[in-house]
């Protein structure tokens, strides 16, 4: 109850107008209802009782009392629809807010924790934990005024008799007591079933995204049991729970039904012994009668916070989280030629452990290309990533014309460096909407960086030309395509930086050379830095940075590399073999 009460506090501190309105609207309701109990009840003794038992006529009494009643209706009806609109909004903004909160909590995070999650779990989150969270807030207005009404009713119950107010308030407390203690024994189980469905959220997306391999592998029974398994496993869970709820609500309707019969035995024995009048026993009825209701609300208000709970705390773990990217102030500048890059001892590991890098010592002067080469797992795309701040050295620091990335504004260093992956990642927009993604571009300008990333050719072929809509991940489009609309969405921004980490890997050599020697006779504002490993693409660059064993071993000519660097020359010379026989193969 105390998380629960921590929840509601911060949830309704979001838009306190909008709970301040649905709880007044709540509080009109329940007014109207008391006001009905007692327009009722004097109906009963004015009107009612006198005309069947005493044959009085209705003269003067029938329309006082039909319109009392019009106008406790009427009462009631603003009172409804006030809280219903206000609470409506309430629970849909901060549900809103929350998920918009999470998406830019997230985006700030460094890319090292989201190696360790699960994307599924994360849509989970987002989505169904946000919404089960923030689900309270349905049903809280109303069961603030429940309370009101619970309040209100046993003391006017009071006023008229104490002992049926007495009985009253034990049925109630009874009825609450009984959720309550329902909702204790059942919260472990929900936290569970909001578990449960990140694992079969995380799974479906595995399987979806991982669906070419599946299929090329014939696995689809297995994940299809696979996910069949989880699901299953969320059922039973959820069927627990179910069971459980029932079980209370049972209870909780038997002693209403039980109540009912007692109150009313109560209620005549009272009668007989003129403690009470007959109006006043069909005002206590009528009362706890329209308590029922609200007592169930409040049954569902308390099963509904633990539910929230459970959602909530998973929000609440990924808000927590601290791994954030820190930023400076520095704002991109607006130069007409590359940057110059410099790095002073970097030191750098994925897990904290075995170094990846380890006293990297770097500098390109402006506006040069540079290729990156070394054998597999030697560091190269590590240190790719390191020079666009996709992650941060452990020691050390990188420059960009003196000034540490570490130093920039969030978002002002991609608007001085472009970052381009070997696996390119496409939205499911269209062609024009890829390459100018973050940016306004003229369509000169796009066509333009289509047309150094040579892909205007094959745009132009398709059915919409720059308006053909690519569907998801690009999934309409080759390796080779793909990776060109991505080349030409970094190319569209003009960067100072432009690294490619062997981002022309799934086109082939001849158009690989076309496109570095167009960014090379470009007018482009570049340094470019070419994580390499054809050899036509290291002959184009000015200098060659080798890598081995998370150290720079040489930085220099092509000529001199070859000549003085052994493991360089066996690179090349195995690039050269594989050329060889392909050739031949060709043949």
């Amino acid at each position: 109850m105390r998380r629960g009460a921590r929840l509601v506090a911060l949830l309704v501190r979001m838009h306190p107008a909008a709970f301040a309105l649905a709880v007044t609207g709540a509080a009109l309701f329940v007014s109207a209802i008391v006001a009905a109990a007692v327009v009722i009840g004097n109906v009963t003794d004015s009107l009612i009782v006198p005309v069947l038992d005493e044959g009085a006529s209705t003269a003067g009494r029938l329309w006082p009392g039909l319109l009392a009643v019009i106008a406790v209706a009427t009462w009631k009806a603003a009172g409804i629809t006030l809280r219903r609109t206000a609470a409506g909004y309430l629970q849909f903004r901060a549900k809103a807010d929350v998920r918009n909160r999470l998406i830019d909590h997230l985006l700030r995070l460094e890319l090292g924790w989201y190696s360790r999650q699960s994307t599924g779990d994360l849509l989970a989150v987002t989505d169904s934990d946000a919404n089960q969270g923030t689900f309270i807030l349905a049903p809280l207005p109303y069961g603030t005024g429940a309370t009101l009404l619970l309040i209100g009713s046993v003391v006017m119950i009071l006023f008229i008799d104490p002992v049926m107010a007495l009985a009253a308030l034990v049925i109630l407390v009874s009825v609450v007591a009984t959720d309550l203690r329902g909702s204790w024994r059942t919260q472990a189980q929900f936290a569970r079933v909001q578990e449960q469905q990140g694992d079969v959220a995380a799974m479906a997306h595995e399987s979806f995204d991982g669906a070419l391999t599946v299929k090329a592998l014939g696995r689809e029974a297995y994940e299809t049991r696979r996910l069949a398994a989880a699901s299953d496993e969320l059922r039973d869970t959820i069927i627990t729970v179910d069971t459980r709820w029932n079980t209370f609500r049972v209870a909780v309707e038997g002693i209403l039904s039980i109540s009912s019969v007692v109150l009313l035995m109560l209620g005549a024995w009272r009668i007989q012994a003129g403690a009470i009048s007959p109006g006043d026993l069909i005002t206590i009825v009528y009362l706890i009668t329209l308590l029922y209701i609200p007592v169930r609300l409040i049954g569902f208000v308390i099963w509904d916070l633990t539910h929230s709970v459970a959602g909530w705390e998973r929000v609440e773990a990924v808000l927590e989280v601290r791994d954030v990217v820190p930023y400076g102030s520095l704002s991109a500048t607006v130069q007409a030629h590359g940057a110059e890059v410099g790095s002073e001892t970097l030191d750098f590991s994925y897990t904290g452990d075995d170094l990846v890098l380890e006293g990297v010592e770097l500098t390109i002067e402006p506006g040069r290309v540079v290729a990156v080469v070394g054998p597999t797992g030697s560091g190269k795309s590590t240190l790719a990533v390191l020079l666009a701040r996709l992650w941060d050295p452990m020691a050390g620091a990188i420059r960009i014309d003196g000034r540490d990335l570490r130093d920039f504004a969030r978002s002002a260093l991609p608007g001085e460096v472009a970052f381009v992956a070997q696996e390119a990642f496409l939205f499911d927009d269209t062609v024009r909407g890829n390459i100018g993604f973050g940016v306004h571009a003229s369509d000169a300008d796009i066509e333009a960086a289509a047309r150094l990333a040579n892909a205007h050719e094959f745009v132009g072929a398709l059915p919409h030309g720059y308006e053909t809509v690519l569907g998801e991940r690009g999934t309409t489009l080759s390796g080779g395509q793909r990776q060109r609309i991505a080349l030409a969405r970094a190319v569209v921004r003009k960067p100072r930086l432009l690294i490619l980490d062997d981002a022309t890997s799934a086109v082939d050599p001849s158009v690989e050379t076309r496109i570095l020697e167009g960014l090379r006779r470009a007018e482009l504002p570049s340094t470019i830095v070419v994580v390499a490993y054809r050899q036509s693409s290291i002959l184009l660059a000015d200098e060659i940075v080798y890598v081995e064993d998370g150290r720079i071993v040489a930085h220099g000519h092509h000529d001199e590399l070859l000549a003085t660097v052994p493991g360089y020359a066996e690179i090349l010379d195995a690039y050269d073999a594989d050329a060889r026989r392909r050739a031949e193969e060709a043949r």
